[in-house]
């Protein structure tokens, strides 16, 4: 099956809002279990970038697991940025260890305080929105020094339309149906495990592993060696 493009940004309010109350619980812990299996000796980050935070569920999550490090997210939707920071104002011991910013990678301009390179990257269901995905990969390449953990967890393409109507019955069943559809589109937006490795050749990321972690999600994870 050809990808087919969905919109880069979440930018409606109602499906900012679908998706920020979705139950995500389960499949956001397993990605902090993932990277904790990957990277099991990261017990003290000083800085971590999440790109594509939307409403911060990963971000938040991050912060939660490394309590003494500082996490930035960005996202270009400015519902998105909305709800995270709706999130962090009602947990005070997050307010000075996380932040949102507004951009659209790989243009983003961070504060002054935080150009310095981090310590990890992480990613959750950005590179399936990007049009081009090189934008992602170079972004990573700026912001990265030697050592910097990568952990970019993505859907990956089924094979034709019903596997992947198939794949939303079975998962977002109980969902309402805005968030039913942007699966759906997601998935046929999503890239192949193939179209992914060909990425990291062209962008020179080749210590970068990818394996799949379900019936859905890929993994691109590693340290830069360079």
């Amino acid at each position: 099956m050809e990808r087919i493009l969905e919109p880069e940004l979440m930018s409606d309010k109602i499906q900012a809002e679908a998706y920020a109350d979705a139950d995500f619980e389960k499949s956001d812990q397993f990605i902090i279990d993932s990277f904790d299996s990957h990277f099991p000796s990261m017990e003290k980050p000083g800085n971590i970038l999440d790109l594509g935070c939307g409403p911060g569920n990963i971000t938040f999550k991050f912060a939660t697991r490394f309590p003494n490090t500082k996490i930035m997210g960005i996202d270009g939707s400015i519902e998105m940025i909305r709800l995270a920071n709706d999130i962090k104002s009602h947990s005070p011991q997050l307010l000075n260890r996380v932040s949102f910013i507004k951009g659209l990678i790989p243009n983003i301009v961070l504060p002054i305080e935080n150009t310095e390179n981090f310590d990890a990257i992480v990613s959750n269901s950005l590179l399936h929105h990007l049009h081009q995905p090189a934008v992602l990969w170079n972004t990573i390449k700026q912001h990265a020094s030697t050592n910097t953990k990568i952990f970019i967890v993505d859907l990956f393409r089924p094979p034709s339309k019903e596997k992947a109507l198939a794949i939303v019955k079975q998962y977002a069943f109980n969902e309402p149906e805005i968030l039913q559809h942007d699966f759906y589109n997601s998935l046929l937006a999503a890239f192949t495990p193939i179209e992914i490795k060909q990425q990291l050749q062209d962008a020179g990321l080749t210590e970068l592993k990818l394996e799949t972690i379900s019936d859905r999600h890929i993994l691109i994870a590693g340290k830069i060696t360079e």
